[in-house]
C-alpha cells in the first residue's frame, strides 16, 4: 500500500514538473494595446527568451540593455526572439513606451498588467528570464541579473538551437 502511495506520488510530482515546463498559454498586450497570445511565441521554431521586468527595476533595465548589445549577434547565430515581459500595473503601464523608446530595444515588449503569465510561471521577482527552446520547454532559468552573465545565456541559446522542435 505504501509503495502505491508513494509510486502515485513520484508520478503526481513527474506530471507537474513537465507541465512547469511549458510555456503557458496566456494573452498579453503589444505597446499599441493589441493582444498577443503566447503561443505566437513559438511560430518561429527557434529558441526565445522570455525576461520578466518591471520599469523601476534598475537590475532589469541593466540586463535588457546588456542583452540589447549583443541581441542582434544572438539572432544571427540562434534565431532567437527576446520577449521582455513588463509586470508594470495600473497607471504605470504607461511608463512602459517611454521606457522602451529611452533604452532603444529592438525586442519584442508586451504588458502582463494583469499577471497572468507571471503567475503561471511563477514568477515572484524581477529581474527573471527564462530560455526556452523551440517548442516551449524551459531550459534555464533564473531569478536576479548579474553583470556578465550573458555568456552564460549564449550558451544555453546554443543547446536550444540544437534541440529540435517537438511537435
Amino acid at each position: 500500500m505504501m509503495k502505491k502511495i508513494l509510486l502515485s506520488l513520484v508520478v503526481l510530482l513527474l506530471t507537474t514538473l513537465c507541465y512547469a515546463q511549458d510555456l503557458p498559454q496566456v494573452t498579453l498586450r503589444d505597446l499599441n494595446g493589441k493582444p498577443v497570445p503566447t503561443s505566437s511565441f513559438l511560430k518561429s521554431g527557434k529558441p526565445i527568451i522570455v525576461s520578466f521586468f518591471g520599469t523601476w527595476c534598475k537590475p532589469c533595465l541593466r540586463e535588457l540593455d546588456a542583452i540589447q548589445e549583443v541581441y542582434a549577434d544572438w539572432q544571427d547565430e540562434t534565431g532567437v526572439t527576446l520577449y521582455a515581459i513588463c509586470i508594470n500595473e495600473g497607471a504605470d503601464v504607461q511608463k512602459i513606451r517611454p521606457t522602451v523608446h529611452a533604452h532603444n530595444w529592438d525586442f519584442v515588449v508586451l504588458s502582463d498588467a494583469n499577471a497572468d503569465l507571471k503567475r503561471a510561471m511563477n514568477v515572484s521577482a524581477v529581474p527573471a528570464l527564462f530560455v526556452l527552446d523551440a517548442s516551449g520547454k524551459i531550459l534555464h532559468q533564473r531569478t536576479g541579473y548579474v553583470e556578465g552573465s550573458e555568456d552564460e545565456l549564449l550558451a544555453v541559446l546554443r543547446k536550444a538551437k540544437a534541440v529540435p522542435p517537438t511537435k
